[in-house]
């Protein structure tokens, strides 16, 4: 990884393990790559709220939190992905 490198994380954030070990694993990424995107296919949901322990931990050290839950979403990646 480097400063080119677009990491993407596809994740609901529902994780069981410690979020302090997710937050420190997500300092280490960010300072290697170019950019953190996190994909949440519940994002689309109009009454989602990133709320469980793993999102709460993850959001301050992504550049990108966006919805992955159908074909536009994902269209709308795109405009994140150039550097």
């Amino acid at each position: 990884m480097d400063r080119h490198t677009i990491v993407l994380i596809l994740s609901d954030g529902w994780d069981t393990g410690d979020p302090v070990i997710l937050s420190d694993a997500l300092i280490a990424m960010r300072r290697r790559a170019g950019k953190l995107i996190w994909l949440n296919p519940l994002l689309g949901s109009p009454d989602y709220q990133p709320l469980t322990q793993g999102m709460v931990a993850a959001l301050p050290h992504v550049e990108a939190f966006l919805p992955a839950h159908n074909l536009d979403s994902l269209r709308a990646l795109a405009r994140h992905l150039k550097p």
